[in-house]
């Protein structure tokens, strides 16, 4: 019996000799050290006192933004804007409940040994967006129905986004194996599919969508504003996704194909249990990225009359009563996007770690 692989024993490095090894290793290395050091010194103090020392977090009104520190204040006063828009107050117990539904499929999806998490995972995949479908816009089960004119803010850009990942992923593989049939005819409406969308910017897409799409639409048939932005974002988000796909699809060694022949499986078996887990492996970082690139493209329905959370804070700078307040604006929306994509990439690199079947070089 062949005795198994010892991986080699780690080193210990003291923390002088790692920066010896890394910042000091040469004289130009050191000058860069040094250089770059005073400049992190020198404005993390100013940063730091900007937004928290010297900075307005209580109050009830503009007035009571004083001093030269950031005006928090402003975001409080306005956080139920940034979050629900125009959505009524008596309605927005739905939202919150997505919102703690969101929380519950999803956090515990960090935590490797949490009980049930892989259906809480495939219910918020699967039953989330029935969920919301019912309980957002209302009209059944007695629930009011609310205008999607009225969503708006932190909802508006999760919906999106969502909705665009959710739609475009399953999409995107059957234009990628669309893109590598054998019949002529399925390929070439695949290929012309990937490549004009992928050859318009997302921005026309959306002025497309929310203007030109009626004109084509039969008499009587018409789709709302936010509806028509989900279909484009949706499209144009699968073509990208499908040539993300199809790099994994290209990756796997023939072999594989010529194996899942071997045994006699057909076309559909041999693609869904043998070929894709392993392509879809392979481009997890590809694939997380794309995510990542339309969670931030949301913030473009703002040119077809959308106000997402960019929106919302945009329209909210220019209100006489908030002077100079742009600055802890921007600050906030930049804070709510860092922490949906860091969480997104944060969870993808767990996911990298646990299908990694030793196979990376």
């Amino acid at each position: 019996m062949a005795e198994p692989m010892l991986k080699p024993p780690k080193v210990a490095i003291s923390p002088l000799d790692w920066m010896r090894q890394n910042l000091f290793s040469s004289w130009y290395n050191s000058l860069l050290t040094i250089v770059v050091g005073y400049m992190v010194v020198t404005s993390v103090g100013p940063l730091f006192t900007w937004l928290f020392f010297e900075a307005t977090f209580l109050g009830d009104e503009p007035s009571d933004c004083v001093g030269t520190g950031a005006c928090w204040l402003f975001i409080s006063q306005r956080l139920n804007f940034f979050i629900y828009g125009f959505y009524p107050d008596e309605f927005q117990w739905r939202v919150d409940v997505m919102f703690l539904l969101l929380a519950v499929c999803f956090v515990p999806q960090f935590i490797e040994r949490f009980p049930g998490r892989k259906w809480f995972g495939l219910f918020g995949l699967t039953g989330l967006p029935v969920v919301g479908y019912f309980l957002i816009p209302g009209g059944n089960f007695g629930l009011e129905i609310v205008e999607s004119s009225k969503w708006g803010g932190l909802m508006l850009t999760l919906i999106l986004a969502y909705i665009g990942i959710i739609a475009s992923l399953p999409i995107g593989i059957l234009l990628a194996l669309g893109r590598r049939s054998e019949m002529p005819i399925i390929r070439g409406i695949c290929v012309v599919f990937i490549e004009v969308w992928r050859a318009v910017p997302l921005i026309t897409v959306l002025f497309m969508a929310s203007v030109m799409l009626p004109l084509f639409l039969p008499d009587g048939m018409n789709f709302e504003k936010l509806m028509r932005a989900l279909i484009g974002i949706t499209l144009w988000q699968s073509a990208y996704m499908a040539e993300v796909i199809r790099g994994g699809l290209q990756a796997i060694p023939r072999g594989q194909y010529e194996a899942a022949d071997a045994l006699g499986l057909g076309y559909w078996k041999k693609t869904g249990l043998i070929i894709l887990p392993q392509a879809l492996k392979m481009v997890i970082p590809g694939i997380v990225n794309t995510f990542i690139s339309l969670f931030k493209d949301t913030t473009l329905v703002l040119i077809i009359g959308l106000f997402d959370i960019l929106g919302t804070v945009q329209s909210t700078v220019t209100d006489p009563a908030w002077q100079n307040v742009a600055i802890e604006g921007y600050v906030f929306v930049a804070f709510c996007f860092w922490v949906f994509c860091f969480g997104i990439s944060r969870y993808s690199q767990n996911l990298e770690r646990k299908l990694d079947t030793g196979h990376k070089t």
